[in-house]
């Protein structure tokens, strides 16, 4: 029998991973499922890729329809979403916060409220001060910030990369469940179907 444990693993410059994670907690509840969150960086999976940016900006008619797509999906979820510039946004400093967040619901939180900065306020993620506020809305240790500047959790994020990448990993949202992968937004109902 499958184990009742997914592994999330999201990128926070991804627009796909934004309708995920707004979505997921709920879902997995629902199904009594365990989430690991796990933050990681897409720049070097593309890069082995032999990409530069996102695929969606490599192929314009791509990028074009998924604009259009999240317009409509994240509608369906009630969710407002808005195109941000510059896109994609630079995540690195909200991916090392959510390294250093400690497990819980204050680190879903964390992660929502910066999706949600990004895709529906408009403001630019690499701001320290925008991080900084999706960490206190969310009831994060105030010296999160310093910690996610360690060299402790830097390293820890790229481990997190190299791993993906083990695992195959080639986007986000992405969701393994034991040895078996499932990509796209539109797989996580099939993930937690597979977890049950």
């Amino acid at each position: 029998m499958p184990p009742k444990t997914i592994e999330y693993w999201f990128e926070f410059a991804s627009t796909y991973s934004y309708l995920s994670t707004m979505r997921l907690p709920a879902l997995a509840q629902a199904a009594g499922v365990s989430v690991v969150w796990r933050p990681f960086l897409l720049g070097p999976i593309f890069k082995a890729q032999g990409w530069d940016t996102t695929p969606f900006k490599i192929y314009a008619v791509k990028g074009i329809y998924m604009w259009r797509d999240m317009d409509r999906r994240a509608a369906r979820q009630g969710l407002e979403f808005h195109q941000p510039d510059p896109f994609p946004q630079h995540s690195l400093l909200a991916a090392r916060m959510a390294t250093a967040a400690p497990e819980g619901a204050a680190k879903v939180a964390f992660c929502q409220n910066v999706y949600l900065a990004e895709f529906s306020a408009k403001q630019d993620i690499s701001d320290p001060d925008v991080i900084a506020a999706c960490a206190a809305a969310a009831g994060l240790p105030e010296d999160i910030l310093a910690t996610a500047q360690t060299d402790e959790v830097k390293h820890a994020l790229r481990l997190t990369t190299e791993e993906a990448g083990r695992h195959g990993i080639f986007g986000a949202p992405s969701f393994r469940v034991g040895e078996e992968l499932f990509w796209g937004d539109d797989r996580l109902e099939d993930a937690l179907a597979w977890a049950e």
